[in-house]
């Protein structure tokens, strides 16, 4: 029988998951976060969604295994998803601009009457500024470690009123600057694009746009840090 114990990133995910909600796990591959969440009788019902047959095989496995009834749709996104299905919907192990798209394929969400705990592995400076762009208000951001990498998971609401930023002003929202561990988080980031950019430097990248938009990321993070410490 395969362990449903989860990562510390999908744990982080799941410790977000309200009590009794009805989740929609989308991308679910093994379907571990929707089952350990059932058995554990924190919520009410669950549906995994994934693009893959081979993975919502894997999640079928499981869940005979385990003795737990999980609703299993094969399809993109939300496309086989109904609003009235669910309250909740996690989205994680995707890119920004992937879980952008699956929103945006379902405007649904904008309504702010689920609950979306998206966890982007990439580009998540972009996916802030779509969220804010098209009315989701990023009521909670949370930090979590996995292996050498931190992650973020962010609360969202649809309901808001849209506001369009620039992508330097996207690298953080207040609700990262209120998590737990935004100063260490801050610190790593910083170090990144400033690894980036002197790779851009070295590489003698000529873009004085492109140059110019990697000072602003970092510029705006070293104040965010500096006024946490």
């Amino acid at each position: 029988m395969e362990s449903l114990v989860l990562t510390p990133r999908l744990a982080g995910l799941a410790a977000l998951v309200p009590q009794h909600a009805r989740l929609a796990d989308i991308g679910t591959d093994h379907g571990k976060l929707p089952l350990s969440l059932l058995l554990s009788g924190r919520i009410a019902s669950a549906i995994g969604s994934d693009i893959g047959a081979g993975p919502l095989e894997h999640a079928a496995h499981n869940a005979a295994e385990h003795g737990v009834s999980l609703s299993l749709r094969l399809a993109p996104g939300l496309d086989a998803i109904r609003p009235e299905e669910c309250d909740t919907i996690s989205v994680a192990g995707m890119g920004g601009q992937t879980i952008a798209e699956i929103l945006a394929a379902a405007p649904w969400t904008a309504r702010g009457d689920h609950l979306l705990l998206l966890q982007p592995m990439t580009k998540i400076y972009e996916l802030r500024q779509w969220l804010w762009e098209h009315g989701y208000d990023i009521q909670q951001e949370t930090i979590c470690w996995e292996e050498r990498r931190r992650y973020v998971i962010l609360s969202v609401r649809g309901g808001a009123a849209c506001r369009s930023r620039a992508l330097a002003q996207c690298v953080c929202s207040p609700a990262l600057l209120r998590a737990e561990g935004a100063e260490d988080y801050l610190t790593w980031l910083l170090s990144r694009e400033r690894h980036v950019l002197d790779g851009m430097q070295q590489a003698n990248v000529t873009d004085a746009a492109q140059l110019a938009q990697q000072r602003r990321l970092i510029s705006v993070l070293e104040q965010a840090r500096e006024a946490l410490i």
